[in-house]
């Protein structure tokens, strides 16, 4: 018997989701389009370390866990506690389905309820779906670095996008 199909719920991102959340940035990295790195951390320890304790999401379904969002410091220094990098991975059997529009809308308002005044990404120019997520919720273009990184033996450029908040750090 089928279940039926529930609306995605965003909930508080824990360590109970760590699995899951695993899962999905393996697609991601999986993808080539998604990251520089090439493994995800090995545990909920390695990856919590490096991300801020506020404003992160997980989009669950049916009880499944498809698509998480998390920020990360940009800089120790207290002065930049404002500015923070997105993250924002969805599981590829649910692309398309609006689940990146609801978790943008959580962690934009958390960030700002957090005193967070810039959002930024560095995004691969391939990944447009991202892209244009990004820009439907203000972020605009601020750079663009060429020939950045290696992965996987070839040189990749990213887009630096950023969101300033209408809300926080005026």
């Amino acid at each position: 018997m089928k279940r039926a199909v529930t609306a995605v719920q965003i909930k508080p991102l824990l360590p109970r989701h760590w699995e899951a959340v695993r899962k999905i940035y393996e697609s991601g990295i999986a993808s080539g389009n998604a990251t520089f790195q090439l493994l995800a951390p090995a545990s909920w320890h390695l990856w919590n370390s490096g991300h801020l304790n506020h404003s992160r999401f997980v989009a669950v379904q049916n009880d499944v866990v498809v698509g998480w969002v998390a920020l990360s410091p940009t800089s120790a220094k207290e002065h930049y506690k404002g500015v923070c990098e997105l993250s924002i991975y969805i599981d590829p059997v649910f692309h398309g389905k609006g689940i990146g529009s609801r978790l943008m809308e959580a962690v934009i308002k958390s960030s700002e309820a957090n005193g967070v005044w810039s959002l930024y990404s560095s995004t691969f120019p391939e990944n447009t779906a991202s892209i244009a997520l990004q820009k439907k919720f203000g972020f605009r273009e601020i750079g663009y670095r060429e020939r950045i990184a290696q992965l996987n033996g070839l040189w990749r450029n990213t887009v630096l996008l950023e969101r300033r908040s209408t809300v926080a750090g005026r």
